[in-house]
């Protein structure tokens, strides 16, 4: 029989902690004593009469393991769980229903119940297959591939038939052949050169986000384009770019390249280099911060290097993701990239001051390649410049330029770290504060050409600005997220294709991407599908007689994505 023992001594802790504040509020004894008593530490007592005056504690006392209450379920509430459950209804369904019924039953007391009457749990399953998606919400397809001849005298209105347009253009540049070189991996389900288009037509349409790639799963225009029923899920999409090494996508630039260069989109004489930062909101852990100039201020993101060819203003090299501390020897793997793609074309590279670092302008002057860069100017620079003379004022002949006529002064020097002389020009009364020193082992090109060239140097900034405006560049933080050097290349091709288009449209030749696509791609039309040749006829509109005035006809006049089935373009 118990005695006080068991008050003074307790051995179950909800009982000590019981009597230790008993002792405290009832008894009026000192916290130290109480510890002492009860063998707790004086700041434990403390916490206890704290967690007891805001009604933090149960002294309930615990259920013993042999002994959990089970709620007695009656045999007609067990004969209607066993029937629910035999039409492949969930234990957490069976409780919703029994409750609109007025019994109360936990999911844990039906699935307990389902256990003693021999019935396993059920496979997992998605909301579809269990029936709880959106109420009258429409289910998109599963993607797969087609043939000419599954889409037969089919009439297709979509939304995005201007896409089609492009057709012509990728045949021409022989995407199916750049993706087989470059050994993209395909599924057995959509292959690889499906897989390519699909995140092609989003570029070229404009979506502003991965995730917003459900927006078009209802269009079989675009899947038609793509030589699917409809394009992947955004999930499938973002799996696929990430199963991209760095590999394929190399091979995959290199074959583009010099596609692009057979076909005399670029010379590559004079080459553009400049790093963008792309933001990223996702998993930021490998992540390093880069200035922004877009926004002002240092931030998480992938630095990309772009190089552009300065006369068309096309994309000719993308290296995303890269380290601060590769940054200055990009330069020179862009240069080994470059000459092994275009044997024997001398080019001239422009960057700014803080590109690369002298010691690697001295190794492109030994590999003879050309550069026009900017010294970086100290005080004492800026402070002997009343020193210098006789200026020369030169002629820059640009259209459009404020200040076509500045001031230059021109001698050679010497810098640390590299080996020989550079020019140096020395350029005032163009626009800015301060003068700008020009350095380039050009012993040969004229002044205005120096300073002409270096000054189009924003080229690469405004295309990169268009890139990160259209082809959303700085959308990565959406959370469907892809892999952001693959992301840069389908920028580069789908930039591209609408100069190849551009230059078709009469009066349109000089014009960007987001004017091309607001008036000659942007609209509804009619897909129809007879004898194997797929029509696209496009309603009225203001842009039509351009589109017309094109020569389709000698252009290849066929669809890549659906085994080169022939393309026919109507424009009323």
């Amino acid at each position: 029989m118990k005695d006080g023992k068991f008050f003074t001594h307790p051995i179950h802790g909800w009982q000590r902690r019981y009597e230790a504040l008993r002792a405290l509020f009832v008894e009026r004894l000192p916290a130290g004593i109480v510890a002492d008593r009860f063998d707790y530490s004086p700041d434990y007592v403390r916490l206890l009469k704290h967690q007891f005056r805001h009604g933090k504690i149960d002294f309930s006392e615990p259920i013993p393991d042999s002994k959990f209450r089970r709620r007695r379920v009656a045999p007609k509430v067990r004969a209607k769980i066993k029937d629910w459950r035999e039409q492949m209804i969930s234990a957490g369904q069976i409780a919703e229903l029994l409750s609109e019924d007025g019994i109360e039953l936990s999911v844990r007391t039906v699935e307990r119940v389902l256990r003693e009457e021999g019935f396993s749990k059920l496979p997992r399953r998605t909301r579809l297959q269990i029936g709880m998606t959106v109420k009258g919400a429409s289910i998109p397809e599963k993607s797969k591939t087609i043939t000419i001849g599954d889409m037969a005298d089919q009439k297709i209105n979509s939304s995005n038939a201007g896409i089609f347009v492009f057709a012509p253009f990728i045949a021409q540049l022989g995407i199916d052949k750049i993706v087989r070189s470059a050994g993209l991996p395909g599924s057995k389900v959509i292959p690889a050169m499906n897989y390519f288009l699909s995140f092609l037509a989003m570029k070229l349409i404009g979506t502003e986000r991965h995730a917003h790639v459900g927006d078009h799963a209802f269009d079989p225009g675009l899947g038609l384009f793509t030589g699917l029923n409809v394009i992947p899920k955004c999930t499938a999409m973002s799996s696929y770019s990430y199963s991209l090494d760095d590999v394929h996508l190399i091979r995959l630039q290199r074959a583009f390249i010099k596609q692009g260069q057979k076909l005399g989109l670029y010379d590559g004489k004079m080459v553009n280099l400049d790093y963008h930062t792309i933001p990223h909101y996702g998993d930021e852990s490998e992540l390093e911060r880069h200035w922004a100039g877009a926004r002002g201020k240092t931030m998480k993101g992938a630095l990309t290097l772009f190089a552009q060819d300065a006369e068309t203003k096309l994309i000719l090299y993308a290296s995303a993701d890269t380290k601060r501390s590769e940054a200055d020897d990009q330069v020179l793997t862009f240069l080994s990239f470059w000459k092994s793609v275009c044997r024997g074309v001398k080019s001239t590279l422009v960057f700014d001051s803080k590109f690369t670092t002298y010691e690697n302008l001295s190794e492109l002057n030994r590999q003879r390649t050309k550069f026009i860069t900017l010294r970086r100017r100290g005080k004492s620079l800026i402070d002997n410049i009343d020193k210098m003379g006789p200026w020369k004022r030169i002629h820059i002949p640009h259209p459009k330029r404020k200040y076509p006529n500045p001031l230059v002064f021109e001698s050679m020097i010497s810098l640390r770290h590299y080996v020989g002389e550079l020019r140096q020009i020395v350029v005032k009364g163009n626009g800015h504060e301060k003068p700008a020193f020009l350095i380039t082992n050009d012993l040969d090109m004229p002044l205005e050409m120096i300073v002409g060239n270096y000054s189009r140097r924003w080229r690469v900034e405004n295309g990169i600005a268009e890139a990160v405006k259209f082809f959303n560049l700085n959308a990565l933080s959406s959370p469907i997220l892809i892999k952001v050097h693959f992301d840069v290349l389908m920028t580069m091709v789908a930039d591209t294709l609408y100069t190849m288009l551009a230059r078709r449209l009469r009066g349109f030749e000089d014009c960007d991407s987001p004017k091309i696509y607001r008036h000659f791609i942007r609209g509804k039309g009619t897909i129809m599908v007879d004898d194997g040749v797929v029509n696209v006829v496009y309603p009225r509109r203001s842009h039509n007689p351009i589109l017309r005035a094109v020569s389709w006809d000698n252009l290849p006049c066929h669809l890549p994505g659906l085994r080169n089935a022939k393309l026919s373009l109507s424009f009323q």
